[in-house]
C-alpha cells in the first residue's frame, strides 16, 4: 500500500485524494465509487509495468462490451422519449445483457491482473501452466487399484463379457510388393 496512488495515476484526481495519509480508505472508495476506472487503470498499470500489449481478441471483447452498453443506453433514451412499453422492455433486456457482459469481462481482467502480479511476485515457480501428465486407460478385466477413500469396486461378472472375443486391433492389410 506504500506505492498506492488513486486510479494508478491515470486519472486527474490521482494523488489528490489523500492516498498518502490513508491508502486503504482511498482504495476502498475507488473500488466502490469508480469500479470501472479502477479495473481499467490497473490494467493500464500492469501493461505499462510488464510491457504487455493488448491482443486483438482483448480489443474485440472490450469493443463488444462498449458497443453493447452504448446500444443499451441509446435504447433507454429512445424508450424514454417515445414512451413505448415494448421498447422499454427491450431496453431493460439489453441493459441486463450489457451488465452481464461487463461483469464477465471485468472478472476476466481481474483474473489476468492476479496472474500477472503472482508471476511478478514469483508465486508460480519456473512454469506457471504445465501440461498435466498423460493418463492410462484401463479395461474392466485389468486389476486397478481402488480410488482413495472409496471401497473396492466389483467389476462385471465374467459371464457378462466373456461371450465377446478379446479386444484387439485387426491385423494391418498386406500390401503387394
Amino acid at each position: 500500500m506504500s506505492r498506492y496512488v488513486c486510479c494508478a495515476g491515470y486519472m486527474p484526481c490521482s494523488g489528490r485524494c489523500g492516498e498518502a495519509k490513508c491508502p486503504q480508505l482511498c482504495l476502498a472508495t475507488e473500488v466502490f465509487c469508480c469500479f470501472a476506472n479502477s479495473v481499467a487503470s490497473t490494467r493500464f498499470l500492469l501493461q505499462d509495468e510488464f510491457q504487455i500489449q493488448t491482443t486483438k481478441c482483448d480489443n474485440c471483447i472490450i469493443g463488444f462490451m462498449v458497443c453493447l452498453s452504448q446500444v443499451a443506453c441509446i435504447f433507454s433514451i429512445v424508450a424514454c422519449i417515445v414512451g413505448m412499453d415494448e421498447l422499454s422492455e427491450a431496453s431493460q433486456i439489453l441493459t441486463c445483457c450489457s451488465d452481464m457482459v461487463y461483469c464477465t469481462v471485468c472478472a476476466c481482467m481481474q483474473t489476468q491482473h492476479k496472474m500477472e502480479m503472482d508471476k511478478r511476485d514469483g508465486k508460480f515457480g519456473p512454469q506457471p501452466m504445465a501440461v498435466p501428465p498423460a493418463q492410462q486407460m484401463s479395461r474392466f478385466d485389468q486389476a486397478t487399484p481402488p480410488a482413495v477413500g472409496y471401497p473396492p469396486q466389483q467389476g462385471y461378472p465374467p459371464s457378462a463379457y466373456s461371450q465377446y472375443p478379446p479386444g484387439a486391433y485387426p491385423p494391418p492389410p498386406a500390401y503387394p510388393k
